[in-house]
């Protein structure tokens, strides 16, 4: 029964994504709002809502450890997982908006994450503080649209829905599409969007149940099945919807999916599980030392990924996955009670090193471009 829950729950995913990039597509060219604001937001935060189920069925059923390891594993596999194997399928596009206003809010958010549970959980302050700033930056998300969709050539037209999609890379068949899109009934793309949402949380809930069924089989924690089962099932709804995104040449809705659910997850999931729970969410000592400035470190690594080019290229994405697995590998042999004196040394002395002097170069060699493009 565990095997066909994730079975099912795989395909409602793939279907699911598939509906919401549609409806939202079509509703950010018949608005005049770009698909990166649609991504920030809407996209975001309705592929963020198993995180939220799971986060706060797991807070008000006594296994808040699970709750901290959703958020957190989540958000790793975000940047690293869903980024990496997006970028890898087609190179990512990246808006400036993204480098100089969300890349950094969702930096300093994490930051602010791990400053509050250094205390050892978080109470109903740090959940209204959280909350809070997720609405200012959802307020600030929705003023940069509303300029951008009053910018030159802006319109609700059909014709600027074809100029919408061809800036994100759209084909001409694509781009027809989208132009016949905007010219049908607002209600159906409510119902695509509506139904899509649907589609992604039963189908996150089916293979995350199957999931921590087998999981709970072999007798692993709470904390690494939040942060490896549970995080990788309500990751899913986001994949699902990237690679849809990806695959119909919205490739800045993608990333922008990516940066608006890290920031929904800290702010809204972990913010409304610390203000429903009775006595706060306790945050283990092990996500302390590790997983959260693990979550930090994905975060920084974005930054000048994105930076580069205004792209996120294919070996970027290649670099991003390959981070995940060594992550992924070391979560699991610690759960098993295996060596990580081996894996722990290749990755501090090889591969950190190694990722920190590509950084340093690929932004070296931007800013020398731009400052040659200029002159």
């Amino acid at each position: 029964m565990d095997v066909g829950a994730i079975l099912l729950g795989l395909v409602l995913l793939v279907a699911g994504g598939e509906l919401l990039v549609r409806g939202a597509a079509s509703l950010a060219a018949r608005i005049g709002m770009s698909p990166l604001i649609v991504g920030l937001t809407v996209v975001a935060f309705a592929t963020s809502a198993p995180e939220l189920a799971v986060t706060l069925g797991s807070v008000l059923g006594g296994e808040p450890a699970l709750a901290v390891g959703n958020v957190v594993g989540s958000n790793i596999a975000n940047v690293l997982l869903i980024l990496g194997v997006s970028a890898i399928i087609l190179p990512l596009i990246v808006k400036v908006q993204l480098v100089r206003v969300d890349i950094p809010f969702m930096l300093a958010l994490s930051v602010l994450f791990f400053l509050l549970a250094l205390d050892g959980g978080f109470d109903r302050v740090d959940g209204a503080v959280l909350f809070v700033l997720l609405l200012l930056y959802v307020s600030l998300a929705i003023i940069l649209g509303k300029r951008e969709a009053a910018g030159p050539g802006a319109s609700l037209s059909a014709a600027s829905a074809g100029r919408v999609a061809q800036t994100v890379g759209k084909t001409a068949e694509s781009m027809t599409e989208a132009v016949e899109d905007v010219k049908g009934p607002v209600w159906r793309d409510l119902i695509l969007l509506l139904a899509g949402v649907g589609l992604l949380v039963v189908g996150a809930n089916s293979l995350v149940g199957g999931a921590t069924g087998i999981a709970r089989a072999f007798g692993v924690s709470e904390l690494v099945i939040g942060l490896t089962v549970v995080a990788i099932g309500t990751s899913l709804p986001e994949l699902a919807t990237s690679i849809v995104a990806v695959r119909k040449g919205q490739r800045d809705l993608a990333v922008g999916n990516v940066v608006g659910s890290n920031i929904f997850n800290i702010g809204a999931v972990a913010g409304l599980a610390a203000l429903v729970a009775p006595s706060g969410v306790p945050v283990p000592q092990s996500a302390i030392t590790l997983d959260i400035p693990l979550m930090i470190a994905a975060s920084l690594v974005l930054l000048p990924l994105a930076f580069t080019n205004s792209l996120i290229a294919r070996w970027e994405g290649a670099l991003l996955l390959a981070l995940y697995l060594g992550y992924l590998t070391h979560t699991v042999l610690a759960a098993t009670g295996r060596s990580l004196l081996g894996l722990r040394a290749f990755m501090w002395v090889i591969v950190g090193p190694l990722v920190v002097l590509t950084l340093v170069v690929t932004t070296l060699g931007e800013l020398r471009r731009r400052r040659e493009a200029r002159a």
